[in-house]
């Protein structure tokens, strides 16, 4: 793992959430990406969900380099090789994906760039890991159930996971999250939901990522 990976995979651990999303328009997904970042928020993953995605990715790279340059900015749902290719080449921190797909991890490598892979099962931890995944997400979280991860990770003795998908916004989940042994959970529409994004209600998302910073840090 090179530095800049180490630096990454800190930041996650260090901020223990990270906040993922996607939003057909250019201008609110920066707004949302600058509400994080006020929030305290210095690292993030903008999801390939649409056509949009690579553009709007591009404009966020941009305006990161002016206004945010200790913001890590990643690109999720990466599932091929052609897609991962496209945001390397945009300048992506890293890759997340909600599959194990070898061939990315292995341009993910050429790149030098952390490949957080999503897995489900004992079988697909175990090929992430021999594709040299460093943090594994789990996927879909509120399918799985921190039960799973306390059930598997003695098992894989000091690999480092972090729930997607469904991990909600309070205490209690958090919370249990925590005691069965993540580094950080993936806060989506939970925390960046729907209605803030097409209401623009960014001074909203500024004060629940800071609730959501304190939560992590109680439940620690």
């Amino acid at each position: 793992m090179n530095q800049r990976q180490f630096d990454i995979l800190d930041s996650i651990t260090t901020q223990g959430m990270l906040p993922l999303f996607f939003h057909a328009d250019a201008e609110t997904s920066l707004q949302a990406t600058r509400a994080l970042y006020k929030a305290g928020i210095r690292v993030i993953e903008y999801t390939n969900r649409g056509p949009a995605a690579l553009e709007n990715f591009k404009l966020l790279v941009k305006v990161r380099q002016q206004e945010m340059p200790d913001l890590f900015l990643g690109i999720g749902t990466i599932k091929t090789v052609t897609e991962a290719a496209s945001f390397i080449n945009a300048g992506a921190d890293f890759l997340i994906a909600p599959i194990v797909n070898p061939e990315v991890a292995q341009l993910a490598e050429r790149h030098d760039l952390l490949w957080c892979p999503g897995c489900m099962t004992p079988t697909e931890i175990s090929i992430a890991q021999r594709h040299g995944a460093k943090l594994i997400k789990l996927f879909p979280a509120n399918i799985l159930g921190p039960g799973f991860l306390s059930a598997v990770k003695e098992v894989f003795p000091g690999q480092l996971f972090m729930p997607t998908g469904g991990v909600e916004l309070n205490e209690d989940n958090i919370g249990t999250w925590f005691k069965a042994g993540v580094c950080a959970v993936g806060m989506g529409s939970k925390l960046v939901t729907r209605e803030i994004l097409e209401k623009q209600l960014f001074e909203q998302l500024y004060i629940d990522t800071q609730k959501a910073l304190s939560l992590v840090q109680a439940a620690r």
